[in-house]
C-alpha cells in the first residue's frame, strides 16, 4: 500500500515539473522567419529592412536605414554577440538554421528592434545634412568663360559651363551612393540656362526639419586677364555682409526677429566658413601638388548670399592658364577633383553630425 502511495506521488511529481517546463519554455522555442522579422524592423518607420547572408560564415547583417545589426548564427537555445552599428554588443539567443531555414529567436528580434528604434529616434533629435546642393555654375545661354591653348601642335579649348557640369555630374553620382538617407539635387543636369535666382530658390525650397540643415556647392572654373594666375580657391559670404535668413512670417515681434536673425547670420557664416576649409584642405591633399592652393576668401557672390543655408563657391583652377589648362583636359584630373569635393563634403558633414551641430563642434 504504501509503495502505491509512493508511486503515484511519484508520477504527480514529475507531471507538475513537465507542466512547469512546458510553462516556462526557453525563449529560443519562440522564434519568427526571416520574412516575419523583416517585416517587423521595416514597421520601425525607416525604410524597407534588409537582409544579407553569408552561407561560408553562416553570418547575417540586418540593415535598417543607416543602422545595422550583425550577428553569427548558433545552435537552437545558444547565445552570442550581436555587434550593432559596429559598436554597441548585445548577448543575445542567436538565431539557428532549422530544416534549411533561419529561425529568430523573439528575444533576438525584440532586442535588435528596441536598438533600431533608439538609434533611429536618437538621430532625430540631433543636427544632420539632410540635403546637398550641387550647382554647376553657368550653363545653356550663358558658357561662363571659354579659353583656348596651343599646346604642342594639339588645341585645347576650354568652356566653363561643360567642364563644371562633368564634375558636378561625378560628384553627384558618388554623394548620392553614399548618402541615401539624404536629398542630393543639381541646380542643372544638361547644358540648360538656369538663372541665379531659380538655383537659390531651389536650394531654399528644400522642406526642412528644426534638426536639419542643407548645404549649397557651387562649382566653377576660373579665368583671368593674367595669364600667369593659376590654382584653386574657395569662397564663402564674407561675415559682415548683413542678409535676411529668418522668414518675417514666422515671428512677429521684430526685435525678436533681428535677435534670431543676427544668431543664424553667425550660426550660417561659421558653418559655410567650415565647409570651405573642409573642400579646401581636401583639394590641398589631393591636387595640391599639381597646382597653387589660393585660400579661402569672403566674397559676396549672388548664390553665396542668397542661399540660406551653408554655402561655399568653388574655383577649381584658371582655364586661362595654359598648365592648368592642361590637367582641365585630362579625365584623370577630372575625377581627382570631383574626388576632393567629395571629401571635403563628407568630412563637414561627419564633423557636423558628430557633434550634432555647430555649435556643439566649437
Amino acid at each position: 500500500m504504501n509503495k502505491k502511495i509512493c508511486s503515484r506521488r511519484s508520477r504527480g511529481s514529475w507531471l507538475k515539473f513537465l507542466i512547469i517546463i512546458f510553462l516556462s519554455a526557453p525563449a529560443f522555442a519562440q522564434t519568427m522567419s526571416l520574412d516575419e522579422t523583416l517585416a517587423s524592423f521595416s514597421s520601425i518607420g525607416a525604410g524597407a529592412a534588409q537582409f544579407r547572408w553569408d552561407p561560408f560564415f553562416s553570418s547575417g547583417t540586418f540593415t535598417v536605414g543607416r543602422h545595422e545589426a550583425s550577428f553569427s548564427s548558433g545552435r537552437a537555445g545558444e547565445s552570442g554577440t550581436v555587434l550593432l552599428d559596429r559598436r554597441d554588443i548585445l548577448n543575445l539567443p542567436l538565431p539557428y538554421a532549422e530544416r534549411g531555414d533561419i529561425r529568430f529567436p523573439a528575444v533576438f528580434v525584440d532586442q535588435v528592434k528596441s536598438s533600431f528604434i533608439r538609434y533611429i529616434e536618437d538621430a532625430r533629435s540631433r543636427f544632420r545634412v539632410a540635403a546637398i546642393v550641387i550647382d554647376p555654375g553657368h550653363g545653356g545661354r550663358d558658357p561662363g568663360a571659354i579659353a583656348s591653348h596651343s599646346v604642342q601642335g594639339r588645341t585645347i579649348r576650354l568652356v566653363e559651363k561643360y567642364l563644371v557640369l562633368d564634375i558636378s555630374l561625378q560628384l553627384y553620382a558618388l554623394l548620392a551612393a553614399s548618402f541615401p538617407d539624404k536629398q542630393v539635387l543639381l541646380t542643372r543636369d544638361s547644358d540648360i540656362t538656369v538663372s541665379l535666382e531659380d538655383r537659390v530658390n531651389l536650394a531654399n525650397s528644400i522642406p526642412m526639419a528644426e534638426n536639419e540643415v542643407a548645404i549649397f556647392v557651387s562649382v566653377h572654373t576660373n579665368a583671368s586677364f593674367n595669364r600667369n594666375a593659376r590654382g584653386f580657391e574657395v569662397f564663402y559670404l564674407h561675415p559682415g555682409y548683413r542678409r535676411e535668413v529668418i522668414d518675417r512670417s514666422s515671428v512677429a515681434d521684430a526685435e525678436v526677429l533681428w535677435i534670431l536673425n543676427s544668431m543664424m547670420e553667425q550660426t550660417l557664416a561659421a558653418e559655410s566658413t567650415l565647409l570651405a576649409r573642409n573642400i579646401l584642405n581636401s583639394l590641398e591633399e589631393t591636387v595640391g601638388h599639381l597646382k597653387p592652393n589660393r585660400g579661402i576668401k569672403p566674397a559676396e557672390w549672388f548664390v553665396v548670399r542668397n542661399a540660406r543655408m551653408p554655402a561655399v563657391l568653388v574655383e577649381l583652377g584658371f582655364k586661362t592658364n595654359e598648365t592648368d589648362a592642361v590637367l582641365f583636359d585630362c579625365d584623370t584630373h577630372l575625377r581627382n577633383l570631383t574626388e576632393a569635393l567629395y571629401k571635403g563634403v563628407s568630412d563637414f558633414i561627419a564633423s557636423f553630425e558628430r557633434a550634432g551641430g555647430f555649435s556643439a563642434a566649437q
